[in-house]
């Protein structure tokens, strides 16, 4: 078996994936939203001292599995350095005290295999990656060969949801709570500029929006937010679903998947199954609650890389919290 640990940000999280037959044999994570909440957004420096109390009452539960674990997986990048460092440390006292070799996992390869948790992968695969810190359009053609094709200018999708969030004193996370919010508006009361409609560029920036979105607010009653959250999901999704289109007419999709946090958004959902429909592309999800970032993701990337034989000495594992892939 591999034990998987996810610290990249707000989710403490340890896994263990039994090698032969994929099957995750323990799943468990502890959020710290409601924490980070009061102050609108993840806190670096509270997080990780909340996974330092976090992922220690895990491993406890996962002792009895210690004799049968062959590798011990680590998310090592990219992600906030003070919460990386958090899983790593406890990955090198685990490869030290049972003599089993650390592999390092990028995070977004973890969100990649998600949708593959106790199940073979079906690859080649054009992924679309939308979280908290990421848009990225990837090619992915096995583990170890992917290229990122397009990629944010700034803001990500998910973080902007979380921005718009704060400005109109929702809470923390923001993409729930804007969809709910948008789910009661009509997106037609409030025109927002679709960002890069008019550039060739296959790629993606939300920082000009999320300041149409801030005059909207300021402008405009409390009344008013449930139109201005329609108008604003409609437009950053537009925004994806453009440069989706754009990209499709060069590279016709066949298989296709939507990745991360905000994968769990349903109108986003919505839009790309209809977007693929004309191209007759399979469609692939995560489970929702593989969607955010969790260690079972973690534990079936590092299947892959147990299978190349990487593996990281304990006391070199780099851990690199701007990577991309």
């Amino acid at each position: 078996m591999i034990l998987s640990i996810e610290s990249s940000c707000d989710d403490s999280s340890i896994a263990i994936t039994e090698i032969a037959t994929k099957k995750l044999i323990y799943h468990k994570k502890i959020s710290q939203e409601l924490e980070h909440s009061v102050y609108g957004g993840v806190v670096p420096e509270l997080a990780s001292r909340l996974h330092a109390e976090a992922l220690p009452r895990i491993l406890a539960e996962c002792e009895p599995w210690f004799e049968q674990l062959k590798a011990v997986a680590v998310t090592n990048e990219p992600g906030l350095g003070v919460t990386l460092i958090e899983g790593v440390t406890m990955a090198k006292a685990l490869s030290i005290s049972l003599n089993i070799p650390i592999l390092p996992i990028n995070h977004l390869k973890g969100h990649i295999y998600s949708l593959f948790i106790e199940k073979e992968a079906l690859l080649p695969i054009t992924v679309l990656l939308v979280s908290g810190g990421h848009t990225q359009l990837i090619e992915v053609k096995s583990y170890d060969h992917m290229e990122t094709v397009a990629t944010t200018m700034d803001d990500s999708y998910g973080e902007s949801f979380d921005k718009v969030a704060k400005m109109m004193s929702l809470g923390y996370p923001g993409g729930p709570l804007i969809e709910k919010l948008a789910s009661n508006g009509d997106a037609s009361r409030v025109t927002f500029t679709v960002p890069l409609w008019q550039s060739p560029l296959i790629a993606f920036s939300y920082s000009g929006l999320k300041n149409q979105v801030r005059l909207a607010i300021e402008a405009n009653e409390a009344s008013s937010y449930p139109d201005i959250a329609a108008a604003f999901q409609h437009t950053a999704t537009e925004h994806l679903i453009q440069k989706l289109k754009k990209y499709f007419k060069l590279h016709p999709p066949h298989r296709f998947a939507i990745v991360g946090g905000a994968s769990a958004n349903l109108y986003l959902r919505e839009r790309v199954s209809e977007l693929l429909r004309p191209h007759k592309a399979e469609m692939l999800l995560s489970e929702l609650k593989y969607c955010s970032d969790n260690a079972a993701m973690i534990g079936r990337a590092a299947l892959e890389a147990y299978r190349l034989g990487a593996q990281c000495d304990y006391h070199v594992i780099p851990i690199n919290p701007r990577c991309k892939l």
